[in-house]
């Protein structure tokens, strides 16, 4: 016949029980984590980048994106930062002709290439190039946010036509409303800035 269980033993017993049970999970919690991810140390570097016909040497981390690198170590405040995704066109530069998103292009990539910002594109005497000009006589802005990145763009697209074929001048409004369709204005300035464009190429 089987004795009793007192309240104390069976206490004990669940104690012991309860003890054996955490002891896996304090093993567990004591050994390393499997598959946890750490993150190694990001060290910088110095890049020489070339902005508007001045060298600039900047210490970076490679990680870091070129219109960062415009606005806040080289001070080129006129790019604009938008989105960040590349869909606005807000920063839009000038990289050895070609309009690029600068938020979405690292600045390490950049060495050795021509970099020209809004602030590049004015002559040395201060005046005006023919497409700032354009947008200033045709009032293609109203808040202004976006017009560095749609001056730019408009730019590189001038450039690009001047190497290709058919030339801007020749282009459809349509045509030309497809190419700039990367830089938005939420103003609504879209009628001047084909103007503006328009204008340009004509002349």
């Amino acid at each position: 016949m089987s004795e009793p269980v007192s309240r104390r033993r069976f206490l004990q017993s669940a104690a012991t029980v309860a003890g054996a049970a955490a002891l896996p999970v304090a093993i567990q919690a004591s050994e390393p984590e499997q598959g946890r991810e750490f993150t190694r140390e990001i060290t910088s570097t110095s890049v020489s980048l070339r902005v508007n016909g001045v060298p600039h040497e900047v210490t970076i981390e490679p990680r870091v994106t070129l219109l960062d690198v415009l606005r806040e170590q080289i001070g080129l405040t006129g790019t604009k930062k938008g989105c960040g995704r590349g869909q606005c066109g807000a920063c839009t530069v000038l990289v050895n002709g070609r309009r690029i998103n600068s938020c979405l292009s690292l600045a390490v990539m950049h060495v050795g290439d021509e970099i020209t910002t809004i602030e590049g594109l004015a002559q040395r005497d201060g005046s005006l190039h023919p497409m700032q000009a354009a947008f200033v006589r045709q009032d293609a802005f109203q808040c202004g946010y976006c017009t560095p990145g749609q001056i730019c763009s408009a730019v590189g697209l001038l450039e690009e036509r001047r190497q290709g074929s058919p030339p801007l001048a020749a282009l459809s409004d349509d045509a030309i409303r497809e190419s700039m369709s990367g830089n938005l204005c939420r103003c609504g300035a879209y009628p001047h800035i084909l103007a503006a464009i328009r204008e340009v190429a004509q002349a």
